[in-house]
């Protein structure tokens, strides 16, 4: 196997020259990104970094990551500023996903032990992100975590574990703290009809 793709099965692996190489164009495609003023250009850019992407999503500059190859967006996606996203592995949004400023997702992962550590071997783990996610700023997300769809994490939060469907949740580490339920979208129902009808539409 080579070093990229035991970095992508989860295996102990080290940067050699096709990682180092792809984490430099990375590089390259990122600095056009953030710097582009145009909306358009900088989703034509990152639809040809990114693994796979839906007709429409945003994502705000500045954006970091490692690969860019490894990250799948679904549709309606959005993320406020200073997204890092740590692809040694695959991190998957499924659609509506909401993301708040400094969000950071670090599929990467090191060695316990130091003097391995010190090699510099390191691993990874993937990251899924259901669909209907809404995550508040500065909100970090562990390899290896599954978030279930229509899931609410409060600001701040370290998500070190899975989180289950249908909650809300924070904390660090992050926890689950209610059930979404009917009487929240009944509530959020109520209120948009009457900003419908305050505003005329």
């Amino acid at each position: 196997m080579t070093q990229k793709e035991r970095m992508l099965a989860g295996q102990l692996y080290l940067v050699d020259e096709e990682l180092a190489a792809e984490m430099r164009h990375t590089a390259g495609v990122l600095r056009q990104f953030n710097s582009e003023p145009e909306p358009e250009a900088r989703a034509a850019l990152l639809r040809g970094l990114l693994g796979g992407t839906g007709r429409t999503f945003r994502i705000e500059p500045p954006f970091r990551c490692d690969y860019g190859s490894h990250i799948y967006l679904g549709e309606n996606f959005y993320a406020n500023y200073e997204l890092i996203v740590l692809d040694q592995c695959d991190v998957r949004f499924g659609d509506n996903v909401m993301l708040g400023p400094r969000v950071s997702l670090f599929s990467a992962g090191h060695p316990l032990d130091a003097d391995i550590r010190n090699t510099g071997l390191e691993y990874g783990r993937p990251i899924t992100v259901g669909s209907n996610v809404w995550m508040g700023g500065c909100v970090t997300v562990n390899g290896g975590v599954t978030i279930g769809d229509n899931v609410i994490i409060g600001s701040g939060s370290v998500v070190t574990r899975d989180i289950p469907s249908n909650v809300t949740a924070a904390g660090n580490p992050c926890r689950v703290l209610r059930p979404l339920t009917d009487a929240d979208r009944a509530h959020w129902q109520q209120e948009a009809a009457r900003w419908r009808a305050a505003c005329g539409r």
